[in-house]
């Protein structure tokens, strides 16, 4: 067996990949209470937003992990494709998971469903990074680490999605942000805990890019999409500011028909 390393670069990647989990949620947090606010064209955009914003969080944070991820007597490279496809199946499953909740009217069955639904999408797109893994080796997994970390991802994607719901304060959201990273980094840990590689010694070139000339770009590049959005967010007047504008605007109008 080859002797895994979680932290290549000590407390770097865990912290990093925290914090990239942490905006995520925060992220699609808010837009999620926006989407609920608005009707029409601007829910279902507030909510691609917010689909958009977790599971760029989220596979950013596993594949920011990864890049501490070593192990002992053999090269790692990323196949490609599969990688890419990862990020879809994340886009896409926590896009069900939150339409379900912003547009269904039986909230509670959505929320159940909702959940089990990105849970499993997300366990999904974690195992799926992993398969893209290519080294010298077998990589064999510990089934009881596997079923636990699908399980807490299932509840994270639960509790998420109830947050999106009933959370609404700016403080309140921020709690639960910094609550949903760490279960989002515990399920990926867990999940990397189930791992073991078996390591044959090979002097052959293995296929696929390294982490650093695949894996670092495109997570600062998602990286950066998510302040972005986050600054677009911060900067967009709320349901509320846009009534009380309409408001002040009206006493106005009126006058200057006078």
């Amino acid at each position: 067996m080859g002797h895994l390393d979680h932290a290549t670069f000590g407390w770097l990647t865990p912290v990093l990949s925290y914090a990239m989990a942490c905006i995520g949620a925060a992220l699609g947090l808010r837009c999620t209470v926006r989407a609920l606010g608005t009707t029409g064209r601007s829910r279902r955009n507030w909510l691609l937003t917010a689909a958009s914003a977790i599971g760029t969080g989220i596979w950013t944070m596993h594949f920011v992990a990864m890049l501490g991820f070593s192990v002992s007597g053999t090269d790692i490279r990323y196949d490609v494709p599969l990688t890419i496809l990862s990020l879809l199946v994340a886009m896409v499953v926590v896009s069900v998971g939150v339409f379900a909740v912003g547009y269904s009217r039986d909230r509670t069955r959505a929320l159940l469903l909702g959940g089990l639904t990105t849970g499993l999408g997300v366990a999904s797109m974690h195992y799926l990074g992993m398969a893209a893994v290519r080294l010298h080796g077998h990589v064999v997994y510990d089934p009881v680490f596997v079923a636990l970390s699908v399980l807490i991802a299932v509840v994270a994607a639960t509790v998420a999605l109830w947050a999106a719901l009933n959370i609404k304060s700016p403080i309140a959201v921020t709690v639960a942000s910094l609550v949903m990273g760490a279960a989002v980094s515990s399920m990926h840990y867990t999940g990397m805990f189930a791992v073991a590689v078996r390591v044959t010694p090979s002097g052959s070139i293995l296929p696929g890019a390294t982490a650093m000339q695949f894996i670092f770009p495109l997570a600062v590049g998602l990286g950066s999409y998510l302040f972005l959005t986050s600054a677009f967010v911060a900067l967009s007047p709320t349901a509320r500011e846009r009534d009380a504008s309409a408001s002040a605007q009206r006493p106005v109008e009126g006058a200057a028909a006078r």
